[in-house]
């Protein structure tokens, strides 16, 4: 990799600092959990501790992102964890699926997003809605890391209205032409294979597999990113893109199939965005008690503490409902509201905790020394993308009252 100005990059080293990160489970929430999920959460701390906290630093102070990571998420069965092991994915349930989310979250909101782009965004719908050649052909690469996918939906002028897309397919012979473009893609520069939704010449949305290879598909990278500065974002552009009939998804048309695809990743943040904010109290818990002024630790100030039980208070609930929704979506009853109210509050949750641990760790809180500011701006992007704030508060709305805001 090399600079613009044409010097080469040098290698980046693994930091010194130690990663002594203890998990905070002030509920005893490790008792509702199974052996599988104990052990599954612990191999991935222990990988997140190895390979990603001794150098996402300066990964994310250069803007880089680590694709070497790409292959050893594979290999911890971080892509798609709870689809079927025949077709890539880990054979897990749901809840197996949300503390993998956790704990790579817990390292950096960017790792994670490269997880469950690929795992929710491209291989579930795949084999969900695709046909059996296509699962075959594509989902035990995905699964591997052989391949890297990304998800194209959101558009330059259409984000929190993505049925307002203009992106679209015309038929022609055995292909479909494929023109638009698409915004604020996960992965999309390195891609070899992208998930996008367009309509047809009737106005309905179908998905396509596009290949990286095909004629007319670029990628290009965004750059000046202050927040999810270790992921690679890009754009999505199609030009005349031929597309052979076989690429598209023939089990769903409509918005079902994107947003659905959006409610699995969802409820992925909901349950990642714990493990940011459970890093940035656990540093914030340690300062406060290694940290001194006026003669004793800061933590042994009532507003320090305050700020504290709050931030575990915070937690504990956000752990619970995440808990809650993973129980219900093993039994197949989690709905996208529910989804939507556990994405909001914990993404909210999780930015309130880096924020007051920031204010503990004082002028070195805003320093790599420490990884609350790298979290707080990360989750400054998770509060926005799939689906803001705002509006997973009027999709609860509309579900409580019966009546649509968005109309």
């Amino acid at each position: 990799m090399s600079l613009e100005n044409g010097a080469s990059t040098p290698p980046i080293q693994k930091r010194a600092r130690e990663d002594r990160f203890q998990g905070h489970d002030y509920y005893n929430i490790d008792e509702l959990l199974s052996e599988d999920h104990l052990l599954a959460r612990d191999a991935v701390r222990t990988w997140v501790k190895q390979e990603v906290t001794p150098i996402i630093e300066e990964y994310a102070d250069r803007a880089q992102c680590p694709t070497h990571l790409f292959k050893g998420l594979a290999e911890i069965g971080a892509f798609g964890p709870s689809l079927p092991e025949e077709y890539g994915g880990g054979g897990m349930d749901e809840i197996a699926y949300g503390i993998i989310m956790q704990e790579l979250e817990r390292g950096d909101s960017g790792i994670r997003s490269m997880a469950s782009v690929q795992g929710s965004l491209v291989m579930y719908p795949i084999y969900r809605f695709g046909s059996e050649e296509q699962r075959r052909k594509y989902l035990p690469k995905l699964g591997n890391g052989d391949f890297i996918g990304c998800f194209g939906l959101t558009e330059p002028d259409h984000g929190s209205n993505p049925n307002g897309m203009v992106t679209n397919i015309k038929e022609d012979g055995d292909s479909y032409i494929l023109n638009g473009a698409k915004m604020w893609i996960t992965n999309s520069p390195l891609a070899d294979v992208a998930v996008v939704w367009a309509k047809d010449e009737g106005g309905v949305v179908r998905g396509v597999i596009v290949e990286r290879d095909m004629k007319g598909f670029s990628a290009p990278e965004i750059h000046g990113k202050w927040s999810l500065r270790a992921s690679i974002t890009g754009e999505l552009v199609f030009e005349d893109v031929r597309v052979p009939k076989s690429n598209i998804l023939p089990n769903v048309q409509g918005m079902k199939g994107p947003l659905s695809c959006l409610s699995k990743a969802r409820y992925g943040i909901a349950w990642g965005v714990i493990g940011a904010a459970m890093d940035c109290y656990d540093s914030a818990l340690r300062y406060s008690k290694e940290r001194m002024q006026f003669g004793r630790p800061i933590g042994q100030f009532q507003l320090t503490q305050k700020k504290l039980a709050e931030m575990i208070t915070e937690i504990t609930k956000a752990q619970l409902l995440a808990w809650r929704l993973g129980t219900l979506a093993n039994q197949g009853k989690a709905s996208p509201a529910q989804i939507s109210m556990a994405k909001r509050n914990n993404v909210h949750m999780a930015l309130e905790v880096a924020r007051e641990a920031r204010q503990i760790h004082g002028g070195m809180g805003i320093t790599n020394e420490y990884p609350v500011m790298r979290h707080m701006m990360n989750l400054e992007t998770v509060l926005t993308y799939e689906g803001t704030h705002d509006i997973h508060l009027l999709i609860t709305g509309h579900d409580v009252t019966g009546l649509n805001a968005f109309q």
